[in-house]
């Protein structure tokens, strides 16, 4: 490819490829039907692999759910999880008591550190139209200095988070949700404390971008050390430097150099992942993320023993009532309110 700000291109699927400090990113795009009083599917379940369903069948899955779909009761140890939810909703359950409903724009920032367990449930509130839901889930790596922090989540709701508005000659329009990370003098809402992109330095970045048809926008250059990923995730076609890009690309592009993105005739969007690496080893099995196996086995050791606090909550599927709207309840007593 004769274009020096584009490394690579890559398919994207249900999982994204990454780089560090990122782990892990999925992107999930679930066209549920209408709720039943559960507020799991009105509609059968037969032929699912009811516990492990990740197949796209009639457009949605159950995951880990059995009633309600989505993530019951599980342990995490060693890194944070970004979970942003374009559309849909989320319930939060944890170990330490806390608590939340949050979607249709929101993020939930929790950094697992030395442990806890939570659940992620899907619940379908609409019981006469469907209910779409779709959310990107972004892994960061712990440094090992970090490795035990507190766990602890924060929201950013998304009426809080910052919006760049650009418009090209043209008057055609690109708005960057700036979910971590800058974008010239507009500085995203502060990440969980302990987080690796909690030093500016780092310049770790988290955008969704959203480009109208036809629109032109410059991604500006950022650190040469760092990793660059660009999601083309929805659209017709865009191109970066002049290079043509089909939708459903992963590209890894050159961090030093600004990036002139030219979107087709479709309204285009791109999901942006950037971040100084870590560079220390890393040992992951399954949902605990350390620097060595040694570690690896303590962390299942322990979990075994502690169940890091145990489980507060009457079911390991927690939903919340379904007239509650968005909230999030914290470990201080602190309680989050919105319409």
């Amino acid at each position: 490819m004769n274009n020096d700000a584009i490394l690579s291109i890559k398919p994207m699927g249900f999982m994204l490829p990454v780089a560090d400090p990122f782990l892990f990113c999925a992107h999930h795009l679930d066209k549920y039907p209408a709720g039943n009083d559960q507020m799991g599917p009105a509609a059968s379940l037969e032929g699912r692999n009811l516990g492990q369903d990740f197949a796209l069948k009639d457009g949605w899955r159950m995951y880990h759910g059995e009633t309600v779909p989505g993530f019951p009761g599980h342990p995490h140890r060693g890194f944070e999880t970004v979970t942003i939810v374009v559309k849909g909703l989320v319930d939060h359950a944890d170990s330490h008591g806390q608590a939340g409903r949050y979607g249709n724009g929101d993020v939930q920032w929790m950094t697992a550190g030395s442990g806890l367990q939570h659940s992620e449930m899907f619940p379908l509130l609409n019981k006469d139209t469907g209910n779409t839901c779709e959310l990107f889930q972004v892994w960061i790596n712990l440094p090992r200095v970090k490795k035990f922090a507190r766990p602890h989540f924060k929201m950013l709701w998304s009426e809080d988070i910052p919006l760049v508005i650009s418009k090209d000659e043209n008057g055609r329009k690109t708005e960057i949700t700036i979910i971590a990370g800058r974008l010239g003098d507009i500085e995203a809402l502060p990440p969980a404390p302990d987080s690796w992109a909690a030093d500016p330095q780092n310049e770790l970045a988290i955008w969704i971008i959203r480009m109208e048809a036809g629109a032109v926008w410059t991604l500006p250059a950022a650190g040469k050390q760092l990793n660059r990923n660009l999601y083309f995730y929805r659209g017709s076609s865009i191109s970066i430097n002049g290079s043509q890009v089909e939708p459903d690309s992963a590209i890894e592009v050159n961090p030093g150099k600004e990036l002139i993105l030219k979107n087709g005739d479709q309204e285009g969007y791109l999901l942006l992942l950037q971040g100084k690496p870590i560079n220390e080893p890393v040992e992951q099995y399954g949902p605990f993320v350390m620097n060595t196996r040694k570690e690896i086995q303590e962390a299942f050791e322990e979990y075994r023993r502690t169940e890091f606090g145990g489980w507060p909550w009457p079911r390991y599927d927690q939903v919340h009532p379904r007239e509650k709207g968005r909230f999030a309840t914290h470990l201080d007593g602190t309680i989050e309110e919105r319409n």
